[in-house]
C-alpha cells in the first residue's frame, strides 16, 4: 500500500479550521505543531489513492490564506505496519460508488500533475536522450540488430511529451499543453533531421527486417499504438514507475520515424511515405488512448467551470483524434 505524507502550515488564527481536514475518514494518523511564528503545522498519513480528496478539501479552506503551504511527500516505510483496508470500498454497489472506487485507485490530480509536467519540459537533457537514443536506434536498424534497437528504447524519453499533451487536453490546461507540443515536435524533429543525416551517408538496406518491417503498415499497428499509449498512462495514474512503459510507447514511435529518416536521406521516399504514415498513425493513437484512459480514470479539473470547460475540450480533442484515426485506418486498408 502507497502512504503519503502531507505537510500543510496555515496561519495560526486559522487553526481551528483545521479539524475539518482532519476528520477526513481518509487520515490514518496525523500531528500538530503550534508555532506564533511560522504558522500552525500539521502532519498527515494517508493512502495514495486518498489524496486528491483531502488537497481539495485543503486548497478550499486555505487557498486564498496568505502564508498557506501544502507539501506532500512519499512515504518509504512507517511502523508500527498500516493494514490496507481498500475491500471495503470495493463493495460499494451504487453506480456513484463504483464511479468512486475507479477514481481511488490512481494517485491526486496533483501528484500526477507534477509528473508529468517534468517529465513533458524541453530541456537539455531530453534532448541529450532524444539524439543519443536516436544514433543508437538508428545503427541498430541499419545492422538489423534487435538489442541495440531495445536499447535506444530504454533510453528515448518520448512516453513524457505525448502523455503530457493528453493530460493537457483533459485538464484544458493551456500551458502543459503547449510545453509538451513544444517537446514533442522538437524531439520528433530532431530524430528525423539525425535520421536523414545519417540516411544520406551510409548505405540503407530495405531488405533488413527491421527496416521492411517499418515500410508496412496494417490495422494491428493502431491496436499496438492505442495499446501502448493506455499503458503509458496508467503507469502515471497509478503511481508506477513508467520506465518499462516508455520503452513500449518508444516502440511505437522511434524506430518509424528513424527508418522514415534513413529513408529520406536515401532518397526512397515512396518506402519512406510508409515509415512516416506509420509513424503519425502512432503518435495519433497513442495521444487518443492517452486522453481516454485519463477520462475513464475520473481525472478533472477540482473547480466546476474549469471542469466544463475541460468536458468541452475533451470532446473535440476525442472527435478530432478518432476521426484522424478512422482517415488513417482508411488509408492503411488501401494502403
Amino acid at each position: 500500500m502507497k502512504l503519503r505524507q502531507i505537510e500543510i502550515v496555515v496561519p495560526e488564527e486559522h487553526s481551528e479550521a483545521c479539524d475539518k481536514l482532519l476528520a477526513d475518514d481518509s487520515v490514518i494518523h496525523y500531528w500538530e505543531v503550534h508555532s506564533e511564528n511560522s504558522g500552525h503545522l500539521i502532519k498527515v498519513i494517508l493512502k495514495a489513492t486518498n489524496t486528491e480528496q483531502f488537497l481539495d478539501q485543503a486548497e478550499q479552506l486555505f487557498g486564498n490564506k496568505e502564508g498557506f503551504r501544502l507539501v506532500m511527500v512519499s512515504v518509504e516505510a512507517t511502523l508500527p505496519r498500516i493494514e490496507d483496508d481498500s475491500d471495503e470500498d470495493a463493495k460499494a454497489e451504487s453506480d456513484e460508488s463504483k464511479k468512486e472506487v475507479i477514481q481511488g485507485l490512481r494517485i491526486s490530480r496533483e501528484e500526477l500533475y507534477s509528473d508529468v509536467s517534468d517529465a513533458s519540459e524541453l530541456t537539455r537533457i531530453y534532448m541529450a536522450l532524444v539524439i543519443l537514443s536516436t544514433v543508437v536506434a538508428a545503427l541498430g536498424v541499419l545492422r538489423d540488430n534487435t538489442a541495440v534497437v531495445v536499447g535506444a528504447m530504454v533510453i528515448a524519453p518520448l512516453l513524457g511529451p505525448n502523455v503530457g499533451l493528453a493530460l493537457s487536453s483533459t485538464l484544458a490546461d493551456f500551458k502543459l499543453g503547449i510545453n509538451s507540443v513544444k517537446s514533442n515536435l522538437t524531439g520528433l524533429g530532431a530524430a528525423l533531421l539525425i535520421s536523414i543525416i545519417l540516411g544520406a551517408t551510409m548505405t540503407v538496406d530495405t531488405e533488413l527486417n527491421h527496416i521492411a518491417s517499418r515500410t508496412e503498415v496494417h490495422l494491428s499497428d493502431i491496436a499496438l499504438a492505442l495499446a501502448s499509449g493506455a499503458a503509458g498512462v496508467l503507469a502515471y495514474t497509478v503511481g508506477m514507475s513508467a520506465a518499462v512503459i516508455g520503452v513500449m510507447v518508444a516502440v511505437a514511435l522511434l524506430p518509424p520515424l528513424v527508418v522514415a529518416g534513413l529513408l529520406v536521406g536515401d532518397m526512397q521516399f515512396d518506402l519512406a511515405l510508409y515509415a512516416f504514415l506509420l509513424t503519425f498513425t502512432n503518435v495519433i493513437c497513442v495521444n487518443l488512448a492517452g486522453i481516454a484512459t485519463f477520462i475513464l480514470q475520473g481525472v478533472r479539473p477540482r473547480t466546476w467551470y474549469k471542469a466544463k470547460k475541460a468536458k468541452r475540450i475533451n470532446r473535440i480533442a476525442l472527435t478530432l483524434w478518432i476521426s484522424l484515426v478512422l482517415l488513417l485506418a482508411v488509408l492503411i486498408y488501401f494502403a
